[in-house]
């Protein structure tokens, strides 16, 4: 028997395919040839490797943490209809509580131009004195704003108030520098 034949022999035995009489010729050329004898021994192991159960992988997430999982997943639903049944009580109660507020509101800003012309009919007095009053307020507002007009441009002449923010930015730069450094060691 040649090599080539007891290579096809030994694929034929791997598989039950091999007569009898085949199997006494392989093994009298086994014997005699070491190559041969090598490529048996390489093919017994890789059927060795290929037919041995492989080995159980087991998942690194226990069936405990699964379950913890799942209640979370389900206490964190349970919360979410808590919120969503409160939000819709508070959307109940507004629309119960706001639709009467916003018509006592609508009423009660219509009213003003009514109760403008009511105070023209009845007592003219009564409306140019508030009208005066609304005046002087107006007056009081203008001279404030002047006078913050003014300090705006003492303080800015100059770029005094440039400096001013500049060195409060500088300050405050050295203060944070200093409270991010690292600590030092005793």
């Amino acid at each position: 028997m040649r090599c080539s034949e007891a290579k096809q022999a030994l694929a034929a035995q791997r598989d039950g395919e091999l007569a009898q009489s085949d199997i006494t010729a392989l093994q009298d050329h086994l014997r005699q040839c070491p190559a041969c004898r090598a490529h048996e021994r390489s093919l017994r192991s890789l059927n060795t490797l290929l037919l041995s159960p492989s080995p159980r992988s087991s998942s690194s997430i226990s069936t405990d943490r699964i379950l913890l999982a799942v209640e979370n997943q389900k206490r964190i639903s349970r919360q979410l209809q808590d919120i969503q049944t409160q939000q819709r009580s508070r959307i109940a109660r507004l629309r119960v509580v706001g639709l009467p507020l916003a018509a006592i509101a609508f009423l009660a800003l219509g009213s003003i131009p009514l109760l403008v012309l009511a105070l023209t009919i009845i007592q003219p007095d009564l409306l140019v004195n508030t009208l005066s009053f609304l005046g002087d307020l107006v007056s009081v507002l203008v001279i404030l704003a002047q006078y913050v007009q003014t300090a705006l441009i003492l303080v800015t002449r100059d770029n005094r108030l440039l400096l001013v923010v500049a060195f409060v930015l500088v300050v405050m730069m050295g203060m944070w520098l200093r409270l991010m450094r690292h600590p030092q060691e005793a």
